[in-house]
């Protein structure tokens, strides 16, 4: 945890794609330009799906454009909040996602989400929501949000009113 930054947390149950989704979209309903989220979890446990519900929450009109960027790494999605949508699972480490311009892509007044946030946690910036997904049964994943700084907590406020 960044140090004078403080941190919530909330562990929410999925039991489907749909219900991850729905959670999801109570986040990005709540979604503020500069808002960084991290997602973390392996290979089929949900990140684009919650990533697609987190743009439908954020007014994103056409849902078939949220794709994981995993060969173009950075996706763009307009909506009543620009989203940049990150995926490091192909980067060689934080250094390759810095010299893509990935600071200024936070300082830039877009919302900012980036899977496999763990291969380049270094660069996350102090105030941040982490979402861990735990798949805990062919459909239930368990979300351990954690939040650093205001805004992460108002992120998992909407989370739990999903």
């Amino acid at each position: 945890r960044p140090p004078g930054v403080s941190r919530d947390l909330l562990i929410i149950q999925s039991r489907s794609q749909s219900h991850t989704r729905t959670i999801a979209a109570q986040i990005g309903s709540a979604l503020q330009p500069g808002d960084i989220i991290a997602l973390i979890g392996p290979l089929g446990a949900g990140k684009t799906q919650f990533v697609k519900g987190l743009a439908a929450g954020a007014g994103v009109a056409d849902l078939r454009k949220v794709t994981s960027p995993s060969f173009v790494i950075i996706n763009q999605y307009a909506g009543r909040v620009t989203i940049y949508h990150v995926d490091a699972y192909r980067l060689g480490g934080p250094g390759e996602l810095a010299a893509l311009g990935f600071e200024e892509l936070c300082e830039s007044g877009a919302a900012v989400v980036i899977e496999w946030a763990d291969r380049v946690s270094q660069l996350l910036p102090a105030q941040h929501l982490v979402i861990r997904i735990e798949i805990i049964g062919r459909c239930r994943r368990l979300m351990h949000c954690y939040g650093y700084g205001p805004a992460a907590g108002r992120l998992i406020r909407a989370a739990g009113a999903a």
